[in-house]
Formats: C-alpha cells, structure tokens, sequence
C-alpha cells in the first residue's frame, strides 16, 4: 500500500472527510513520526508493532567491486518490531511456529 492509496482509503472510510483533510492527517502522523524518531524517542502503535533507533557498531566492510576492505563507521538505523496482533494476522493460528 502506497501513501496515496492509504489517504484515498482513509477519506472513504471517514464520511465528511476530504481527500485533501486525508492526506494533511497522513502527513501529520508521519511527520510526528519522523520527528519523534530524529529525537531518538520510541514509538509504539498498539496492535501494530513498536519503533525505535538502534545504533550499530563500526565494522569493517568490503567494497563488494573491488574487494577492498573499507571501514563502516557507527550509524543509527530505525527499527521496527511487530506487534502481537498484527504477527497473529500475518502468520494465522495453525502456521509453523519459528524457533
């Protein structure tokens, strides 16, 4: 699913609610969001799953052209986590449990 389609999804669901009041509240949230996440705050949607920043080490690589060895400097990177619900809905009841 595409922004666009969940803004379009988002204005059939509401009565009243514009296409263009869709896409400010999509915005918003994601906004929110990215700014929440640039600040190093978690977020959690319940159902959903929960993001965070995990800071990864420095390494050291290997340019995959040339085969020389490079170092990887440390880096923050987002994560996501599913929530209970939303693997439940994913992998149904009766699906191969992972180890």
């Amino acid at each position: 699913m595409t922004k666009r389609q969940l803004i379009e999804k988002l204005s059939q669901k509401v009565e009243g609610l514009s296409a263009e009041d869709a896409k400010l509240v999509v915005e918003s949230v994601f906004q929110a969001m990215t700014e929440a996440l640039g600040k190093g705050d978690r977020i959690e949607i319940r159902g959903f799953g929960s993001f965070e920043i995990r800071t990864r080490k420095p390494r050291q690589g290997r340019n995959p052209k040339t085969g020389v060895q490079v170092a990887v400097s440390q880096k923050k990177v987002p994560f996501f986590k599913v929530g209970k619900e939303l693997r439940q809905i994913v992998n149904p009841a009766g699906a191969k449990k992972e180890p």
